[in-house]
């Protein structure tokens, strides 16, 4: 069941939305070769606990830390630890923030130094299929143009889509109906409408599309050892077409 959002959700999910969005913020003004995944780790569950939220990702499905941290062949979920960053590594940081009862969720690759020509492609290519997707997000569309956009961008720029992984409704749940894919066919599934919560996340291979999970039983990685890219916000479809909701 998709829970359509009453105006008091939305505003609370809003200020969750822009404590993920400062925490991102935050957080790339630190990344750099020399610090570590867990250093990033303690930064942003000090920044988003001094908001009055609660980092959405500690402790869900027994999940080890605050935020996801998924270096160059990893695509999710990448659990925070020593691991040093060093110079062309690219790393996925995924934050998700609850206040009051309602979450937001948003993902984004940075660049550590000077990255290669494949990465700075696979990076920008990525992100231009999040804002394609959500040229769609408007309610005179279904859910399925959505993924079908993000599928079409990616593709023609030969780099692959990831089907294991897709994105999600948000709201009270972390989680929520409906699923989002970001492959398939158009004009299917649910007509978007108003009040909708929605988390967008095209994830992307410059290899195959296959990932498998390492034995920490948590951490995705290319099988092909291919780099992978991972962006996503949170929106709300309105009257007229979308808000972002986790962006300054």
């Amino acid at each position: 069941m998709i829970i359509r959002k009453s105006t008091y959700e939305i505003d609370l999910m809003r200020i969750a939305g822009r404590i993920v969005a400062q925490t991102h913020q935050l957080l790339s003004s630190y990344i750099r070769p020399g610090i570590t995944t867990k250093e990033l780790d303690k930064i942003a569950e000090n920044f988003i606990r001094s908001q009055g939220a609660t980092p959405s990702f500690l402790g869900y499905g027994g999940f080890p830390a605050s935020i996801c941290t998924s270096v160059n062949d990893e695509l999710v979920h990448g659990i925070p630890s020593d691991r040093v960053l060093k110079e062309g590594d690219i790393i996925s940081i995924d934050i998700g923030a609850e206040y009051k009862g309602y979450h937001g969720d948003s993902a984004w690759t940075y660049p550590v130094g000077v990255i290669s020509d494949e990465a700075a492609k696979l990076l920008q290519v990525t992100e231009e299929s999040l804002y394609k997707g959500l040229e769609k997000a408007t309610p005179e569309y279904r859910l399925s143009d959505i993924s079908h956009a993000i599928q079409n961008y990616v593709e023609a720029h030969g780099f692959s889509i990831v089907r294991e992984y897709v994105g999600h409704g948000i709201g009270a749940n972390l989680h929520e109906d409906p699923q989002i894919p970001n492959y398939g066919p158009p004009n299917r599934g649910p007509r978007l409408k108003p009040g909708m919560t929605l988390a967008i996340e095209p994830m992307v291979n410059a290899g195959e599309r296959f990932v498998k999970t390492l034995s920490d039983r948590w951490t995705v990685v290319t099988q092909d050892h291919s780099l992978c890219a991972h962006f996503e916000h949170t929106i709300v479809i309105t009257e007229t077409g979308h808000e972002i909701l986790t962006k300054l």
